[in-house]
């Protein structure tokens, strides 16, 4: 089982259990992690969603040979990234979060990072660009000029300075993000759920208009990168472990 779902209390831990890919989602992974948030969202007896993948890795974003599969019907890529939620999600991550993992993270409402975890874009460097969100949510969620850092240059932001600029909610000790994120999660369970739920609901409402011209924005960047040749040198470059010749067309 590639996603597993552990109840505790009334929080919902969803576990991304794919580590010889490093978490790459394919198709059955997001129809888990899919699965896994529709019953976060319709079972009343869950209050919070913790969503953590294994020890070293949180997620390397799309498995480029299986591929993601077509969205899911409530959560689009991945089964989270165009969730309409009002149940706080709770992003727990150890390890790298790159491209779609980073992207996932940043579909959630609060993120709790291990020290050592790494996040980042590097889709530029395999000729494609960020599709699950991450052309106008980085530059959301983060200064305008490190986003723009991360989308052409595939650097890479630690935890500690993620933190400072203010993606991440918590900083801890390798090892340490499930608790610190499940800490987190109880803490939210103090307040109402109705009131929990009405606030994050009036924050998305704040972003939907922007959301729908963002949406706009990666179909037309998706679609002249997926007729580029640069996209093809990419891919082949990555399975053929070696530097890409890209002709800028």
């Amino acid at each position: 089982m590639q996603v597993r779902q552990e109840v505790r209390g009334r929080v919902l831990v969803i576990r991304l259990e794919r580590p010889d890919k490093r978490n790459a989602i394919n198709e059955a992974m997001a129809v888990g992690i899919d699965a896994a948030l529709n019953r976060l969202d319709d079972d009343p007896d869950l209050w919070v969603g913790v969503l953590t993948g294994t020890p070293t890795v949180f997620c390397a974003g799309t498995d480029i040979k299986e591929g993601s599969g077509p969205l899911t019907p409530r959560g689009g890529e991945y089964g989270v990234i165009r969730r309409e939620r009002s149940t706080p999600l709770i992003a727990a991550v150890e390890g790298q979060a790159l491209g779609g993992g980073f992207e996932i993270a940043l579909a959630c409402d609060l993120v709790v990072a291990a020290r050592d975890a790494v996040f980042g874009l590097p889709e530029s460097l395999r000729g494609l660009v960020a599709t699950s969100g991450a052309l106008f949510r980085a530059p959301r969620a983060l200064p305008v000029n490190v986003a723009r850092e991360l989308l052409i240059t595939g650097n890479t932001l630690g935890a500690d300075r993620a933190y400072g600029l203010g993606v991440v909610n918590e900083v801890t000790e390798p090892g340490a993000a499930l608790d610190a994120a499940l800490r987190m999660a109880e803490r939210i369970c103090l307040s109402s759920p109705v009131s929990v739920r009405e606030s994050l609901r009036a924050v998305h409402a704040l972003t939907a208009d922007s959301d729908i011209t963002g949406w706009e924005v990666t179909e037309r960047a998706k679609a002249v990168v997926t007729a580029s040749a640069d996209m093809r040198e990419g891919i082949d470059a990555f399975f053929e472990r070696r530097s890409p010749n890209w002709t800028g067309k």
